[in-house]
């Protein structure tokens, strides 16, 4: 299974941030699975976002729920991140990732490579 990010690196503060994860060699829908955002800002530890079940329903960490928003495209084997009203705080290394169900999202067994996004004007 391989996980890619894309998306812009560079988004100004008040814009939405909107990031794809494209996975290969493995479904989206492939039951006992979810597919989970996870960030790490600059010189601090991993962060999760939120995360995208086989059957589609969403979990987001509370702390963001208010600004999150992930959905899949199950034609296309995607799902997307859209993090609304972004400050400089959100900088940080975006990665995707897919946890087993019944385990943590911090035992995510497939990773992508990460990307950067910066918050600035």
């Amino acid at each position: 299974v391989q996980l890619q990010e894309s998306g812009p690196g560079l988004v100004k503060p008040s814009q939405t941030l909107s990031l794809t994860c494209t996975v290969s060699g493995g479904s989206i829908t492939t039951n006992n699975y979810y597919w989970n955002w996870i960030r790490q800002p600059p010189g601090k530890g991993l962060e999760w976002i939120g995360s995208i079940d086989y059957s589609g329903s969403t979990d987001y960490s509370p702390s963001l729920k208010s600004r999150t928003s992930i959905s899949r495209d199950t034609s296309n084997n995607q799902f997307t991140l859209q993090l609304s009203s972004v400050t400089p705080e959100d900088t940080a290394v975006y990665y995707c990732a897919r946890a087993q169900r019944g385990k943590s999202w911090s035992e995510c067994d497939y990773w992508g490579q990460g990307t950067q996004v910066t918050v600035s004007s």
